[in-house]
């Protein structure tokens, strides 16, 4: 008889944590120091270059991989263990690793066993490669399912004999621009096949070899924080593939997408709370040592040990609701995506107040170089911007959810 609920790690599990905590502490701690020497987008990113290959030499990359193709197929909640404690020390690197992820994942999902095979070696073979999701429009993304098909999507795929030829230009390609700004290995682009068609009939996600002409760079985004997470715009001109590079069939591209962020959402609850933690631990470290110019170290009066008590029930609610996320996303195969978007929501923008509230504790100070506070808070507030903002789509997701005859308001709190 079963009488709780177990929260426990298993041994591989604690020395996963264990592997990316000491991974993160001794090389990703170089990352910030390293990039802070660049002034360009591309500069910055190729400067991570020998962080991503020590970071495929430690197996992260073929995590992302089945095992029938030579990865080791680590679930997303393992994931998210290794995620926190990557994200606690540099979000860049992580993001990089995101990125080729979010390029493959529609394949190991939903693509044929021909398409695997024909797509996925090459990321085993050379780990450094990297894939990107051509997911965002020049005009944003929030309602890429749109029904009219005047609005949405506007990359389009028109079959010519056996090959699509696509057309388009998207933003925030995430690893775009590849190593060397000459393309990323693989792109997943998201398209529709029919301009007189609505998304639920027309939206694909069809992959095109970065090598293939007419995919070109047009230009860089500058962020304000994930300073090494390079951003480019893309256009695809004349860009023909074959025609089985398509992933299932027109009209499936909804549930791929969905897919395929659900799964990112749960991560990025991961990543929020590393942000989360550092910030904390650098408040709670300045409250411990600094007086401010009085008679004892500032944690000693209640309003900052009321402010850190606060931020660390966030951390930790943020915590167990990923793994709880994680959990349910590997046990339906990603068919459950509830909680998934509500930890993309609620992480993020929970990760943005902790980070506040640590400048708070420090004060004016944290707004410069003195501190890293302002570097996390750059950082933070991408979250609930990025991968699907949290008012565009994310919300307009949960409103989907919950709006349909067959929700159930219970079904999230299951364990199984």
């Amino acid at each position: 008889m079963t009488t709780g609920i177990e929260f426990a790690l298993s041994p591989d599990q604690i020395a996963l944590q264990k592997g990316a905590r000491e991974f993160a502490t001794t090389v990703l701690k170089d990352v910030r120091p390293t990039i802070r020497k660049f002034g360009k987008p591309d500069e910055r990113f190729y400067a991570t270059r020998p962080f991503h290959k020590k970071a495929v030499d430690a197996g992260f990359v073929k995590g992302l991989f089945p095992k029938a193709f030579g990865g080791t197929e680590v679930p997303a909640l393992d994931f998210a263990l290794a995620a926190e404690e990557l994200a606690a020390v540099d979000v860049n690197v992580p993001s990089t690793l995101l990125g080729t992820g979010l390029g493959v994942k529609p394949i190991i999902f939903y693509g044929t066993e021909e398409q695997k095979k024909r797509f996925l070696p090459d990321f085993i073979q050379d780990g450094t490669r990297l894939a990107a999701l051509a997911f965002t429009e020049v005009t944003g993304g929030a309602n890429f399912d749109a029904p009219d098909p005047r609005f949405g999507v506007k990359t389009f795929a028109t079959l010519e004999g056996n090959e699509w030829v696509i057309n388009g230009e998207k933003h925030y390609t995430t690893n775009g621009t590849g190593w060397d700004g000459n393309n990323c290995h693989l792109y997943a682009v998201v398209c529709r096949t029919n301009p007189n068609k609505g998304a639920q009939e027309s939206l694909a996600v069809i992959m095109v070899p970065g090598s293939d002409p007419g995919v070109k760079v047009t230009g860089l985004l500058d962020t304000v924080g994930h300073r090494a997470s390079i951003s480019p715009r893309m256009k695809f001109e004349n860009v023909r593939v074959p025609a089985d590079n398509i992933i299932g069939k027109p009209g499936d591209g909804i549930k791929i997408v969905s897919t395929n962020f659900a799964w990112t959402a749960a991560l990025i609850g991961a990543a929020c709370v590393g942000v989360m933690r550092s910030a904390f631990d650098h408040a709670l470290e300045f409250a411990r040592n600094d007086a401010r110019s009085g008679p004892h170290p500032i944690i000693e009066y209640p309003t900052v040990g009321y402010m850190l008590a606060d931020m660390k029930m966030r951390i930790e609610a943020c915590r167990y609701l990923t793994w709880k996320a994680c959990q349910q996303f590997d046990r339906s195969g990603g068919q459950e995506q509830e909680l998934a978007v509500m930890t993309k929501v609620f992480c993020s923008e929970t990760c943005v107040d902790v980070v506040y509230d640590a400048m708070r504790v420090v004060g004016v100070d944290s707004y410069t170089d003195m501190h890293p506070l302002a570097e996390l808070m750059n950082d933070a507030m991408c979250f609930p911007l990025y991968d699907g903002g949290n008012m565009g789509a994310r919300r307009r997701q949960l409103h989907g959810m919950i709006k349909s005859p067959d929700y159930d308001s219970l079904a999230a709190a299951r364990v199984g």
